[in-house]
């Protein structure tokens, strides 16, 4: 799935919540320390990352890209 912005980055936690995967910063908090999240292959636990397009993100085995 790709994830579309509008700026030079967007950080982890507002890539959560435009793929519906959590619906606020507070559930993001808790989904970066409980779910399976890699950026770019490697492990991340940092809700506050910065995804600029190109990168690649798996959330619990779903597959997106930052366009």
């Amino acid at each position: 799935m790709e994830i579309k912005i509008n700026t030079e980055f967007i950080t982890l936690a507002q890539m959560l919540k435009m793929a519906d995967i959590v619906q606020s910063g507070g559930e993001a908090k808790y989904a970066v320390k409980e779910l399976d999240i890699k950026v770019n292959d490697e492990l991340e636990n940092r809700r506050g990352r910065k995804l600029y397009p190109g990168d690649r993100v798996i959330v619990n085995g779903e597959h997106y890209t930052i366009v």
